[in-house]
Order: structure tokens, then sequence, then C-alpha cells
């Protein structure tokens, strides 16, 4: 009997134990929109990146990132991102370009010198990406 109750005991622990004090992860929705120009796979690439980055900034908490459109990659923000990659002394040629949207909040209380707004939510904050064809997107810009 004593033996019975060890055990139950044992897995009542391994099945409630793992949650306490886990940091729960904020599920972040995303949006693909509709797109002919980039497939799903295209934008989690360029989601991965987003996310790499976003994930530097401590305290933000995301909330959700939609594809712009693609009117957004047009010719005119292509011609701008190649010119970001010159004026970093790059010497990548870029012939695709892809934009995003997000929302997150900030930090209650900043804690380090930043630039955020303390307990503010941000909308619509865009993030620009681009690549050569087969290429890797690359992280351009972001910000309002």
């Amino acid at each position: 009997m004593k033996r019975r109750l060890v055990v139950c005991l044992f897995l009542a622990a391994l099945v409630l134990l793992p949650g306490c004090g886990a940091k729960q992860e904020n599920k972040v929705a995303i949006d693909y929109g509709s797109s002919s120009l980039y497939t799903r796979e295209d934008m989690d690439a360029a989601i991965s990146l987003i996310m790499k980055e976003f994930n530097t900034w401590k305290g933000c908490e995301l909330h959700s990132i939609r594809y712009a459109s693609d009117e957004q990659c047009n010719a005119e923000n292509l011609a701008w991102v190649n010119n970001l990659e010159e004026a970093r002394d790059a010497k990548e040629h870029f012939s695709q370009v892809i934009s995003f949207v997000s929302d997150f909040h900030s930090p209650k209380k900043n804690t380090e010198m930043t630039a955020w707004n303390e307990d503010y939510e941000y909308t619509d904050w865009q993030w620009w990406l681009a690549r050569s064809d087969g290429g890797k997107w690359k992280l351009m810009d972001w910000g309002y």
C-alpha cells in the first residue's frame, strides 16, 4: 500500500511540478495574409529573423506579426533597401523585399537605457527584410 502511494505521489509530481516557476511563453499571432509573391516558407524564414531580433529586446512582449502586403514589395522599397545596403558598405544587391508589421508591449519599467516608452503598446511597428534570388533574408530596418 505504501509503495502504491509513493508511486502515485511520484507520478503526480512529474505531471505537476514542471509548470511551477516556469516562464509561460507568450503566444504570438501570425497573420500571413495572402501573397502571390512569397510562400509561407519564405515568410517563416523572414519571421524567424524578426523573432531573433525581437528576443533581444528585454522586457518587451510580442503580440502579433502580420505580412504587410504584396503592394509593399515594390520597386521603390527594393531600391530603398539596396541603398541601405550600399550605405553600410555591403556588396550584396537585393532582388526581393518583404515587409511585416507587429504589435508589442514595452516593459512596465525600463531598467536599462532604452528608447521605449514605459508600459506602452506599440502598434504597426514595421520590419523590412531583403534577399537576393535564392538567398537568405537579411533584416534591414525596423521601426515606425
